[in-house]
C-alpha cells in the first residue's frame, strides 16, 4: 500500500470511528428521551441491539486492556504513511483530538462498563419490541 493510501485509509477509519461513537452516545440520551416522550424508533430492536453490541465490544475490549480495534488499525495506517513523510490530513488531526483523550486506560475501562451497565438498564426500563 501506498503512502497517500495508508494516509487516506486511516483518515477513514477515523472518520468512522466517530461515526460509531457519535452514535454510541447520543443512544445514551435519545433512547431515555425518546422512552419518555413516547418516540416509537427508540423501541426499534435492531437499532438497540446494535447500540447494545457496539457498547459490550467497548467495555470488553477495556476490561481486556486492549485498544481498540479501529484504533490500532489507524495508529498502524498513520505510522505507515508519517514513516513515508505524509503529513494526516488537518481534519484528521482535529477528529483526533475528539476521539482520543489523555485519560489512563483504567479511567476509561470504567467508564465504558457503566455505560455499558446503564445501556442494559435502558432495555429494561424503555424495552425494545421484539421483531
Amino acid at each position: 500500500m501506498n503512502t497517500a493510501a495508508a494516509r487516506d485509509l486511516a483518515t477513514v477509519i477515523l472518520a468512522v470511528h466517530l461515526v460509531i461513537i457519535a452514535y454510541n452516545v447520543a443512544g445514551l440520551v435519545v433512547i431515555p428521551w425518546g422512552g419518555i416522550r413516547g418516540w416509537a424508533f427508540i423501541r426499534n430492536f435492531w437499532l438497540r441491539l446494535a447500540h447494545l453490541i457496539a457498547l459490550s465490544v467497548v467495555a470488553l475490549q477495556a476490561l481486556l486492556g486492549r485498544a481498540c480495534f479501529l484504533t490500532l488499525w489507524q495508529a498502524q495506517l498513520s505510522a505507515r504513511a508519517s514513516a513515508a513523510g505524509a503529513p494526516p490530513p488537518l481534519i484528521a488531526h482535529w477528529i483526533d483530538g475528539l476521539v482520543f483523550w489523555p485519560i489512563p486506560l483504567w479511567v476509561f475501562t470504567l467508564i465504558y462498563v457503566a455505560v455499558w451497565l446503564y445501556v442494559v438498564a435502558l432495555w429494561w426500563i424503555f424495552p425494545p419490541r421484539h421483531p
